[in-house]
């Protein structure tokens, strides 16, 4: 297996690094990996076990540097130590992907609850307003699980509904029409993962996104399957969607409810679910609030005015 993993702060890189490499040194040697930094990634190749534990040893280790300017005794043993707990899988604070940014870890006791929800259920309903995280938190986790080999593919779908345009009017082939519905999960991937690392899982069906209509007939083991914009589905694609779950998969559905561009007078499929499933074993519904939102300060406030007369948030 081979792991890249972004250098934070490139200013940081001979503390992280130790007196003439030192660290990675004692990272190589801790579990068996080959371990070597150039063009602004520390990259890691050997067995899947032995890269997931020196990665999360690297990313103990970048946490650290971000609010100190120097590591001091002991974080290199404590960072390959607490990499070697059996529990570290499920440890929220452990949860960070690495990508183009800063490491990726909930920001709310909310989004913490729902990173919790996931990995302690196979069906995760999550439901909240825009910019609350929802498909970013699920996609960071589907790709910490596939890092970690816990699954071995992830399936992201989209119901492709016009918002007041038609498919017809699009120019271009059926690919071409569906892409621009798919964007924003590929937004989230760009985010956490290189554009070569992402066309090769693309070209390997490790990572598949496809609009939900391509969903039908198929059963999926050992997978993530995230199905985002879930206010937009009827009850029978609802149900289409959550019977795809093969053994070893997990299903993560997010929705906003206010945000529904469905025809008037048909029932969305997420609200059924919702009603149908709360109470199933294996099944957790999280719900996020405006106080969760992480995009730029003024979609909070964007939030709450459209709120306050009860119009759709577009």
């Amino acid at each position: 297996m081979e792991l890249s993993i972004a250098i934070e702060d490139t200013s940081k890189c001979s503390a992280l690094f130790g007196a003439t490499d030192t660290n990675l040194r004692a990272i190589r040697a801790a579990f068996d990996v080959r371990i070597a930094a150039r063009d602004g990634c520390i990259h890691l190749v050997g067995s899947p076990e032995a890269v997931r534990k020196a990665a999360d040893a690297v990313e103990s280790l970048q946490r650290k540097l971000r609010t100190s300017r120097e590591l001091v005794d002991g974080d290199i043993e404590a960072a390959i130590t607490r990499a070697n707990r059996p529990d570290c899988a499920d440890d929220v604070d452990a949860l960070d992907v690495f990508g183009n940014h800063a490491a990726i870890k909930p920001k709310s006791a909310s989004q913490a609850a729902y990173v919790r929800a996931i990995l302690a259920n196979d069906a995760t309903f999550c439901l909240g307003p825009a910019g609350s995280g929802k498909t970013y938190l699920g996609v960071a986790v589907a790709l910490m699980m596939l890092k970690r080999k816990q699954i071995e593919r992830i399936v992201l779908a989209r119901p492709a509904v016009e918002a007041g345009e038609k498919l017809g009017y699009l120019p271009g082939d059926l690919q071409a029409k569906v892409n621009p519905f798919l964007r924003p999960l590929f937004d989230a991937l760009n985010d956490m993962m290189g554009l070569d690392q992402i066309k090769r899982f693309m070209e390997n069906d490790v990572v598949e996104v496809i609009p939900l209509a391509f969903m039908r007939g198929r059963t999926l083991n050992r997978a993530v399957i995230i199905l985002d914009e879930a206010q937009n589905t009827t009850i029978a694609q609802m149900l289409m969607v959550l019977t795809r779950m093969g053994m070893g998969s997990k299903m993560i559905v997010t929705a906003d409810q206010s945000q529904t561009d469905l025809a008037p007078g048909q029932p969305s499929g997420v609200q059924d679910a919702v009603r149908r499933l709360g109470g199933v074993k294996g099944v957790a519904v999280v719900q996020l609030a405006k106080a969760d939102i992480v995009r730029h300060p003024l979609v909070q406030r964007i939030v709450e005015a459209y709120g306050r007369d009860g119009s759709k948030d577009r």
